[in-house]
């Protein structure tokens, strides 16, 4: 079930590579940085480009929302068609 009163904000994330991929789909993921209120260990919903198109370790800034799927627990979601911002390191 979706938070519906959740607003969209601008997050910054990065993709890494899980240490365990046991139950995940795909070498890079992409997660919250850290300080913005998101566990880093959250998982984000988001266009395949950014972990598809850009090395592990990239940061991006993207619109997002906090929701959640039954069973599944909280996750943060991106429209995968919007914009993106590329962060420099």
């Amino acid at each position: 079930m979706a938070k519906t009163n959740a607003p969209y904000q601008m997050v910054e994330v990065e993709s890494y590579e899980p240490a365990n991929t046991s139950g995940l789909h795909g070498k890079v993921h992409i997660r919250p940085c850290s300080g913005q209120g998101f566990p880093t260990a959250m998982h984000v919903e988001c266009s395949k480009e950014l972990s598809e198109r850009y090395p592990p370790g990239t940061r991006f800034r993207i619109r997002a929302k906090l929701t959640d799927r039954e069973g599944e627990g909280d996750f943060l979601y991106s429209y995968y068609g919007w914009k993106y911002e590329v962060l420099e390191k």
